[in-house]
């Protein structure tokens, strides 16, 4: 992981841009300054397709691992499973386009 190109992208990347690591569904996101907090950096996950691009407009946005570690405790549940099962067959089929690759991508 290059902390010179994290730091670079800190500095010189766009308002909500996303970079690519090398773990596909990972990025690293550049959030605006807001209400006195300076710009900084997130981790998003997001599922990919198969260019490696997201497939969601925004995933789960890690600001800390501590953040991660409580996820990783929800995650845990058996039930969550079983929940989402039942919710995917009451959802209606949604069909997904694929979107264009060609960014940067950050070698973790």
């Amino acid at each position: 992981m290059s902390e010179e190109k994290i730091s670079s992208f800190l500095n010189t990347g766009p308002d909500w841009g996303r970079l690519k690591t090398s773990i596909p569904g990972v990025f690293v996101l550049r959030m605006p300054a807001y209400k006195g907090i300076p710009t900084r950096l997130a981790v998003e996950l997001n599922p990919v397709d198969e260019r490696g691009s997201p497939t969601k407009k925004r995933g789960l946005v890690l600001r800390s691992k501590n953040e991660l570690d409580q996820y990783k405790e929800i995650f845990q549940f058996d039930k969550i499973s079983s929940l989402l099962e039942n919710v995917e067959k009451v959802n209606p089929h949604v069909n997904r386009q694929a979107a264009k690759p060609g960014e940067d991508v950050l070698e973790i």
